[in-house]
């Protein structure tokens, strides 16, 4: 029998903008049983922020208990309500960006079976959300499950993310550590300077791209195929949707493909782009042009050397220690420097910046998938504090 489960959230901002909170909690709707209770600070935010922010956090929470469950959201925001239902358009860029993250978890639900909509309720029928986000608003971080049910899988306890800013981040506020280990970090501590907010595109395909061939930093230096400007135009508007009205700043690498993708993006912002070879590609070497296959068969201990071994360096290029000694400077001048910034480049410098800020070794950082066209967004501190917003977004 499909489990029928209740989200109840709400978010305010005392100001709008303002220091803002949400709150959320979720129910068993046949028993009556509270399962999550889930309150959060947001620093400054509006009342829409954080309203959204409630929703995604009992979703989320939705989520870890039962993915597959027949869930009614219930809330007394009608601008949301109407919104995720559909019936509303989504004018703000910040709205935009929470209903995308909504939606991606409500995708993740249908795939698992489970069903949600949508009902607007009366304030006064949503009085546990509100305290809970008036304790997030005082500063208070609240996440607790109730029932042995409602534990994740995992045992930590859930988080959500919290406001965007530009659309695109989560804001550092303090969370308690997990209960079942007090050394699992699980946000940075709290600041009181606004982060530098990043998105990383990834060029649009190339000839060499389609064809499998390594394309390096030194080497052939092919433009975009025309799929790949349709990657790029596609890049252009999704990062223009993103980051809103701010004050974007675009930097590409320097070999053409970044430069032209970049060109896309800086068009649709209305800015220059500048150029920051440290972003290049990894320099293969001799290899450069050499299709997978062709090198494989060549070599196939040296071609697995390449990817498993961080101080191979193919003939004449670099190796990946050698990638990484560069391209974390730049990332944390850029970072230095605050703002929002889109950085134009390639997959593996990428896969550097996502290892750097998420403490991941080597072996591990073939997990993260990266295709031609595709965002990912962080915020970051100086002193090496991040938050990954998104990866691989297209």
């Amino acid at each position: 029998m499909q489990r029928r489960l209740r989200v109840e959230a709400d978010g305010g901002s005392r100001g709008n903008p303002g220091v803002a909170g949400y709150g959320a909690l979720v129910r068993d709707r046949d028993s009556g049983e509270l399962l999550v209770e889930l309150a959060e600070p947001l620093g400054k935010a509006s009342n829409n922020v954080a309203e959204y922010r409630g929703m995604i956090a009992g979703l989320d929470a939705v989520r870890e208990i039962d993915p597959g469950a027949d869930v009614e959201v219930a809330m007394d925001s009608k601008l949301v309500v109407e919104q995720m239902s559909g019936r509303w358009k989504i004018k703000h860029a910040d709205m935009r960006a929470l209903a995308l993250e909504a939606r991606d978890i409500v995708a993740d639900l249908s795939a698992a079976g489970g069903s949600v909509r949508w009902t607007w309720i009366p304030r006064a029928e949503n009085s546990d959300a509100d305290a809970l986000s008036n304790r997030g608003m005082d500063g208070d971080s609240v996440a607790d499950w109730h029932t042995e049910g409602a534990t994740r899988p995992d045992g930590d306890i859930s988080v959500s993310g919290t406001a965007p800013a530009a659309g695109i981040g989560l804001s550092p506020e303090d969370l308690e550590p997990s209960r079942d280990t007090d050394q699992l970090p699980v946000r940075p501590p709290a600041r009181q300077e606004e982060p530098t907010r990043v998105v990383l595109v990834r060029h649009g395909v190339t000839r060499f791209t389609l064809e499998a061939r390594l394309d390096g930093r030194g080497g052939a230096d092919p433009g975009l195929a025309p799929e790949g400007h349709a990657q790029a135009e596609a890049a252009a508007r999704a990062v223009t949707a993103l980051v809103g009205d701010a004050d974007a700043r675009v930097v590409t690498s320097s070999l053409q493909r970044a430069r032209e993708t970049g060109a896309h993006v800086a068009e649709a912002l209305g800015v220059s782009p500048s150029v920051d070879a440290e972003w290049d590609e990894q320099s293969f070497g001799e290899w450069d042009g050499a299709s997978v296959s062709e090198l494989v068969e060549r070599d196939r201990a040296a071609f697995r050397a390449l990817r498993d071994d961080p101080r191979y360096a193919p003939p004449g290029g670099e190796s990946h220690e050698d990638l990484v000694a560069r391209v974390v400077p730049a990332w944390e001048s850029l970072v230095a420097e605050g703002g929002t910034v889109v950085v134009v480049c390639h997959r593996k410098p990428i896969l550097v910046v996502l290892a750097h800020v998420l403490g991941l070794p080597h072996e591990r950082i073939w997990r993260l998938a990266g295709a031609p066209g595709s965002l990912t967004a962080l915020e970051a501190w100086p002193g090496g504090e991040a938050v990954v917003a998104f990866t691989n977004r297209t």
